[in-house]
Order: C-alpha cells, then structure tokens, then sequence
C-alpha cells in the first residue's frame, strides 16, 4: 500500500486538491498524516495545530512542525495571507465558533479546504426517522453522549454558512466515502445533499 492510499478518504481527495510546492497549514492536523505526505510527495512547506498530545507527538517524530493551540482562539500567530492552502479536515463540526474559524481561515489563507460529514445523508434521515434515534453511522461513528460533534451541518447548510461568512465556494465535492481507508470512494453529482455522506469544499475569500 502506498502512503496515500494509507489516508482517510477525504484526506486522500485533498491531497490531490493542494498544488505541488504549496504553503500549507493544516488545523487539526492528527498524527499529520495529511502534511506529511504532502510534504514528502508534493514538496510542500507545510505546518500543523493539534490539540491532541499523542497525536502531536506522532507529528513531531515526523520531523513534521506542529504546534499545540485551540482553534477556537484564533490564528493570530499568523499574518494574513501566509499560506497557500489551509485545510480543515472533518472538524469544522466539533469546534464551538466555526464561522470564526472559516473567518480566521480566509483571513491567512488564500484558498481553504474543508471536509465535513454530510448530516443531510439519506441513511441519517432515515435512521433519526424511522428508529427515533440519534443516527451512528460509518461517517458520523459517534452516539450522541460521546461525540465530539457540537455543530451538525449538511452539505445545502454549509453553502449558506460560507456566504454569510465572508466566503465563496469554489469548488465542491461530495463523496460516499464506503468506510474511511478503502479506496472505493465514489464522487456524487445528482442530489448530493441527500446522497453524500461526506463533502469537500474549496473556499475563498469572496
């Protein structure tokens, strides 16, 4: 297995979305599996924030540079326009002021990448509909007493979300992403508010 085949899915469409040699600053970056590769195969410069220890000291031993810092306090430690690319990969819903964030983004970042579980997915429908229940499922894996997710979005929300931001979509991906390291991951075109289970979206500042 090759190590892009190795990322989630999303992070795998990402990584194809970044131009090589980019500046790139990736907020919630986990172990840093996503600028890892980026530097490593697309020559990029890239920078990583975590709030995770171990995730950060996976980071580091990579020899990746990643800083420990709250999201939700900003990005003032970097002047407006310093990347190319800044990637918010599947937490977008778990911050407490996202359209700050989306905000902080746009402000030192000339294109931002964000990948977000699609809550207007068929199956989250029907499993809330017809069980009565919160919905678990392969992109929303969490119940509802444990779950990092404090904003839940659909894909037709998230539009809204960034014009009034500040924002416009440049490009917009949806995906049924069938589990999150395989590589059978199928792009949707007709209906994707109801029929992806995950987006990508490529934002800029309007």
């Amino acid at each position: 297995m090759s190590p892009v085949d190795s990322l989630r899915s999303d992070l795998r469409l990402i990584a194809e979305i970044v131009p090589e040699g980019s500046r790139v600053l990736d907020l919630g970056c986990g172990d840093g599996s996503l600028i890892a590769h980026l530097r490593d195969a697309r020559g990029c410069t890239v920078r990583g924030i975590e709030l995770d220890h171990a995730d950060i000291a996976a980071a580091l031993a990579q020899g990746l540079s990643v800083v420990e810092a709250d999201l939700d306090d900003g990005l003032d430690a970097f002047p407006d326009g310093s990347f190319d690319v800044v990637v918010l990969s599947q937490t977008l819903q778990v911050v407490r002021r996202p359209a700050f964030v989306l905000r902080e983004m746009l402000r030192v970042g000339r294109r931002c990448v964000v990948s977000f579980p699609n809550f207007g997915h068929w199956k989250v429908r029907g499993y809330l509909a017809l069980r009565g229940r919160m919905p678990v499922s392969r992109s929303i894996p969490f119940t509802w007493y444990d779950t990092p997710n404090i904003h839940h979005t659909t894909i037709a929300d998230f539009r809204d979300f960034v014009k009034a931001s500040g924002g416009e979509i440049e490009q917009e991906i949806a995906l049924i992403t069938e589990g999150w390291h395989r590589a059978e991951v199928r792009r949707v075109r007709l209906w994707p508010n109801l029929l992806a289970d995950t987006a990508v979206a490529v934002v800029r500042p309007a």
